[in-house]
C-alpha cells in the first residue's frame, strides 16, 4: 500500500489523539508506527505533514514503540531518514534527532549493545562540537540550530544515564570559547560536570584529568558505559532546592581532587558563571543549582566564585533567580553571604512582598521565602518553625494581614504574624501590638463567617485562620480565650457551620479542645430545640456531649425528640444519645431511650433506641465505653449479650454502600405550571426494596424537594420513570445531590450517594397557555412591550451549524414558538419560574447563524440565555 494522503493522515492522527489507547487496540493501531516511519521518506507528503508525524512520535513515543526492540528499530529508521534528507534547509533534521533520542530513551533501548545508540551518540557529539559532517546534515545556516538541538539531546541522554558523557568533559569544555549557542552548551557542560562529581565521589576516584582531556578520535568510543551502568546514582531533581548543612550526611558529593583538577574545575566553573548572564532566567537558575552542587562537593574550597554573581543577582526581579540566590544561601551560608548581604536580602523580600499590585502567586512566593528564609546563624533546634531573627517589628508591621487580601495571602501573612508574635512579649500599655491586631483580625473573620447565607469560602477561611492561631500561639492564654469566645458567638449566629466546628475539634491540641468543647456544649443546650438549626445542634451535640452537664444535655434531647419527625433528625438524635451512652448515661438517658423505642415512627430508629437501652441496662460504664468506642478490636467482654453485639449492631446500623442503582435524566417535556424533571432509575445487581431517593440542592436556589419512593426495583426490568417537580426560587441551573435509602434482600438497611444530576437552564423552560387562533402576534407584541423599561433587551448571535434554522427551532424551541413564519422568522415566548419570562425574535437567518433579539424582565438570566443560544448548534 502506498503512502497515505495528507487528509488521510490528518484524520488518522486526529482519531489517535482523541483516544490513543483505544486507537492502538483497534484495527489500524498495529500499523501506525510502521506507517509513520515509512511515510516520513515519501516525497508525496509535504514537509508540514511530516512535521505533524514527528511531533506525534515525540509526544507518544512510549505508545508507538513500547519495548526495546521496537524502539531500536524506530530509532534506526529515523536515523536512516535523517541521512537521506536532501542538502537544502529543512525543519525535519532537528525533529528527527529529537525523535530518535526520545525513542531510545522511552523504549529502554539505550545501551552499549544498541546499534542505534552507537550511531546516534557520535552523531550528536559531532553536531554539538560544530564539526562538518557533510551536506546531508544541513547547510551552514542550519548548523547553529542543529548544534543547539544536539546539546539538548545529549543533555537528555546524560540525565537518563548519569556519567555517560564523563569522558567527553574536556571536549565539552572546549566548546565554551567557540562561536555557537551558549545556553545549550553551558547547561550540558554543567550537568555533565555535576553528574561526574557525584559518580566519582561515590566511587572514591578523582577527576583524573577529564577536564583537560582531548576530544576522542572518530574511531574511538568517548562514552563511559561502565560508569553509566554500574553506578545507579539517585540524583535529586534538577530544580533549585534549599539544602541545609551537613554535606556528607545529606548525600552531597564530597571529593578531594588533585591540585591540577581543582584548578581546572574552578576555571571551568568561573567560565560558566561569567557567561551565565546571557542565559534565560530559568536556565540561569538551573545552572547555578548545578554549579552550587559541584562546588559544595569540593572539600575545603570556599564558594568565592559565586561572589561576583551576587552583585548582579541580589537586585534581580526574576523569581527563579531570586530562588536560586536563596538556594545558594541555604547551601553555603556565611561562607558566601555576609551579615550585610543577609539584611539586604531579607529587607528586599519584605518590601517587595508589600507591593499592592503583586499577583497572588507572586505574593505567596515572597511570603514563603520570608517564612523559610535560610539564616546564617539560626537559633533553636533544626526544623523548628520560627520567624527570621532579623525580621523586626518595623519590617513585620508592613506585612500585617488584612481582610481585603486573597485568602491564601491572608493565611500566609497571618502565619508570619503568629511566628513574630510568638517571639515577642506584649509591651505594657501597647494599644495596637500584634496581639491586639490578631484579635481584631479574628473578630473580623468571624463576623464575615457569621453572615447568614454567606459564601462557604469565608467560613472555611475563618476556621483555617483559627487553626493556625491554635497551633502557633500555644503560650498565649489571652488570645486563646478570646478565640474560644469568638467561635462560640460564631456558632450561636450560624449553627450550620457545625461540620467545621467538628473538624476543628478533631485537629486542635487538647489545651484548646476541652474549653472549646465545654463552651460549644453550653451554646447547644441553651438553644431551643425546634427551629431549623436542630439538625446542626444534634450533630454538634454528638461531638461534645461527653463528661459533665448530663442533666442539661438530657433536657435538651428530651425537648428535641418531639421535633425529630424525619429519618435524618432521628438518626442525629440517636448519635447524640450514643455519645452520652459512652460516658455512662444515667436514669434520664434510660427514660429517653425507652421513650424513643416506643414513639419513633421509623422502625430502624426504634431498633437503635431499643439496642442502646439494652446495652445501658446490662453493661457497666467501662464496658459501655469499650463496646461503643471507635475500635473494632475491643477485648472480649464477660457479658453473654456482648459476644453477639457486634454482628447484631451491624445488622441494625444503616450501612453506607456503593450505589446499587443507576439514576439518569430522561427527555424533558415542557408543560404544566411547574418544571418537572423526568428521571429514569434501574437496579444494577440485586433487587432493591423500599427505595427512597432524597434530593438536595446547595444554596437557596430551589425550594426543598420531596423524596421519591419506589416499593421494589429489580434488575433486568425496563427503566422505571420518575417525575420530580422543581420549584425554583430563581431561574438558574443547578446540580441535584441524590442519596438513596433502601433495604437489601438480606434485610439490611443501607444508604448510598449517587452521582449529582444536572438541571440545565433549558430544563426550567415552560410554555405560555395555548392561545386562540389569530391572537398569537398581538399577544407576543404585548409581552414584548411589557418587558421595558423595567426589563432588559439584548442581541445574541446564534450559530446554526449544518441543520439550519428550521431544524434548530423544531428540535429545541418548538413548544415555545408563538408565531412561526418558516423558514425565516420565529417568535418565541418562554415562561421562567417562578415569575419571569424570556422572549426571542429569530429573523433573517444567514448561512452560519441567525441574529436573535431578546427581551426579559429578569436581567440576571442574560448570561444564561447567551450561553444557551450559543450552544444550541452543538447539540
Amino acid at each position: 500500500m502506498g503512502p497515505l494522503s495528507r487528509e488521510a493522515w490528518a484524520q488518522r492522527l486526529g482519531a489517535f489523539r482523541a483516544s490513543p489507547s483505544a486507537f492502538l487496540t483497534g484495527a489500524e493501531g498495529e500499523d501506525l508506527g510502521r506507517d509513520l516511519l515509512s511515510d516520513l521518506r515519501s516525497e508525496k507528503l509535504s514537509e508540514q505533514t511530516k512535521v505533524s508525524l514527528l511531533t506525534l512520535s515525540l509526544e507518544y513515543s512510549d505508545k508507538l514503540w513500547p519495548d526495546a526492540p521496537a524502539a531500536e528499530a524506530a530509532a534506526t529508521s529515523l536515523l536512516d531518514t535523517l541521512v537521506l534528507l536532501p542538502s537544502r534547509p529543512s525543519a525535519l533534521r532537528r525533529l528527527l534527532l529529537l525523535a530518535a533520542t526520545t525513542a531510545l530513551v522511552s523504549g529502554g533501548a539505550l545501551g552499549r549493545t544498541s546499534g542505534a545508540s552507537c550511531r546516534l551518540l557520535p552523531l550528536l557529539l559531532g553536531l554539538a562540537s560544530g564539526r562538518d559532517l557533510g551536506r546531508s546534515f544541513g547547510t551552514a545556516s542550519e548548523q547553529r540550530h542543529l548544534q543547539a538541538t544536539a546539546c539538548e539531546c545529549l543533555r537528555e541522554l546524560e540525565c537518563c544515564k548519569p556519567g555517560l558523557l564523563a569522558s567527553a568533559l574536556g571536549m565539552l569544555r572546549s566548546l565554551q570559547g567557540q562561536m555557537g549557542p551558549i545556553q545549550p552548551v553551558s547547561l550540558l557542560l554543567a550537568l555533565v560536570l555535576h553528574n561526574t562529581l557525584v559518580v566519582r565521589s561515590r566511587s572514591g576516584a578523582g577527576l583524573q584529568g577529564r577536564l583537560v582531556a582531548e576530544d576522542s578520535s572518530t574511531g574511538s568510543c568517548p562514552w563511559d558505559w561502565t560508569m553509566a551502568e554500574e553506578w545507579d546514582v539517585h540524583l535529586k531533581p534538577q530544580a533549585p532546592s534549599w539544602p541545609t548543612a551537613g554535606g556528607e550526611e545529606r548525600g552531597f558529593p564530597v571529593l578531594e581532587p588533585s591540585p591540577e583538577d581543582t584548578r581546572e574545575l574552578k576555571a571551568a566553573v568561573a567560565q560558566l558563571l561569567d557567561t551565565s548572564y546571557l542565559l534565560t532566567p530559568v536556565s540561569q537558575a538551573q545552572l547555578l543549582w548545578l554549579l552550587g552542587w559541584a562546588l559544595r562537593g569540593l572539600r575545603g574550597q570556599p564558594p568565592v566564585l559565586f561572589k561576583p554573581q551576587l552583585v548582579r543577582l541580589l537586585g534581580t526581579a526574576q523569581l527563579t533567580l531570586l530562588h536560586s540566590v536563596l538556594s545558594l544561601k541555604a547551601a553555603f551560608g556565611e561562607a558566601l553571604f555576609t551579615a550585610q548581604d543577609e539584611v539586604l536580602l531579607l529587607r528586599r523580600l519584605t518590601l517587595v512582598a508589600q507591593h499592592p499590585a503583586l499577583p497572588s502567586p507572586t505574593h505567596l512566593f515572597y511570603l514563603h521565602c520570608i517564612l523559610s528564609f535560610p539564616e546564617n546563624c539560626p537559633l533553636g533546634p533544626e526544623g523548628e518553625e520560627a520567624a527570621p531573627l532579623l525580621l523586626g517589628p518595623q519590617l513585620c508591621r508592613g506585612l500585617m494581614p488584612s481582610l481585603l487580601h486573597d485568602p491564601m495571602v491572608l493565611l500566609a501573612r497571618l502565619h508570619l504574624l503568629l511566628l513574630c508574635a510568638d517571639d515577642e512579649e506584649e509591651e505594657k500599655g501597647q494599644l495596637q501590638g500584634p496581639q491586639w491586631f490578631l484579635q481584631e483580625l479574628l473578630a473580623g473573620l468571624q463576623q464575615r463567617a457569621a453572615l447568614d447565607g454567606g459564601p462557604r469560602a469565608l467560613a472555611t477561611l475563618c476556621f483555617q485562620a483559627s487553626y493556625l492561631v491554635t497551633s502557633c500561639l500555644t503560650r498565649r492564654p489571652t488570645v486563646q480565650t478570646s478565640l474560644i469566645h469568638g467561635l462560640a458567638q460564631l456558632y450561636r449566629a450560624r449553627p450550620s457551620l457545625a461540620p467545621h466546628f467538628v473538624d476543628l475539634l478533631d485537629q486542635v491540641n487538647p489545651e484548646l479542645r476541652e474549653p472549646l468543647r465545654e463552651m460549644l456544649l453550653q451554646e447547644v443546650v441553651a438553644r431551643p430545640g425546634k427551629n431549623e438549626a436542630l439538625c446542626w445542634h444534634l450533630q454538634m451535640l454528638a461531638k461534645v456531649a461527653e463528661g459533665a452537664a448530663q442533666s442539661a444535655t438530657l433536657t435538651f434531647l428530651q425537648a428535641a425528640a418531639v421535633h425529630c419527625t424525619d429519618w435524618g433528625l432521628q438518626q442525629a438524635l440517636l448519635r447524640a444519645c450514643r455519645a452520652l451512652l459512652r460516658t455512662g448515661g444515667g436514669d434520664g438517658l434510660a427514660d429517653l431511650l425507652q421513650k424513643l423505642a416506643r414513639q419513633l415512627e421509623n422502625a430502624d430508629g426504634r431498633d437503635h433506641a431499643r439496642l442502646y437501652y439494652v446495652l445501658l441496662s446490662h453493661l457497666s460504664s467501662s464496658k459501655l465505653g469499650m463496646a461503643l468506642g471507635p475500635s473494632l478490636a475491643a477485648p472480649a467482654l464477660a457479658s453473654s449479650l456482648m459476644t453477639e453485639n457486634q454482628g447484631f449492631a451491624s445488622a441494625l446500623m444503616v450501612q453506607e454502600t456503593s450505589a446499587p442503582i443507576q439514576l439518569s435524566v430522561g427527555p424533558q417535556k415542557a408543560k404544566g405550571p411547574l418544571p418537572v424533571l423526568h428521571l429514569q432509575v434501574q437496579a444494577l445487581g440485586a433487587p432493591v426494596y423500599s427505595l427512597e431517593l432524597r434530593f438536595r440542592v446547595e444554596g437557596q436556589l430551589y425550594e426543598p424537594l420531596e423524596a421519591v419512593r419506589i416499593p421494589c426495583l429489580r434488575p433486568g426490568q425496563p427503566a422505571h420513570p420518575l417525575y420530580l417537580p422543581l420549584q425554583p426560587r430563581c431561574p438558574a441551573p443547578a446540580h441535584l445531590h441524590v442519596r438513596a435509602l433502601y433495604s437489601t434482600p438480606a434485610g439490611l438497611t443501607c444508604h448510598a450517594h449517587l452521582p449529582a444530576l444536572p438541571v440545565t437552564f433549558a430544563d426550567l423552560f415552560l410554555p405560555f397557555p395555548e392561545l386562540p387562533k389569530g391572537s398569537e402576534l398581538p399577544f407576543f407584541d404585548e409581552l414584548w412591550n411589557s418587558c421595558l423599561p423595567k426589563g432588559v433587551e439584548s442581541r445574541v448571535w446564534c450559530p446554526l451549524g449544518p441543520q439550519g434554522l428550521e431544524a434548530l427551532v423544531s428540535q429545541h424551541l418548538e413548544p415555545f414558538v408563538v408565531v412561526a413564519q418558516p423558514p425565516t422568522t420565529y417568535l418565541v415566548a418562554v415562561r421562567l419560574p417562578p415569575a419571569s419570562m424570556l422572549l426571542l425574535r429569530l429573523e433573517k437567518a444567514q448561512v452560519d447563524g441567525v441574529p436573535v433579539a431578546l427581551r426579559t424582565d429578569d436581567w440576571a438570566v442574560l448570561p444564561l440565555v447567551g450561553d444557551y443560544l450559543r450552544g444550541l448548534a452543538a447539540h
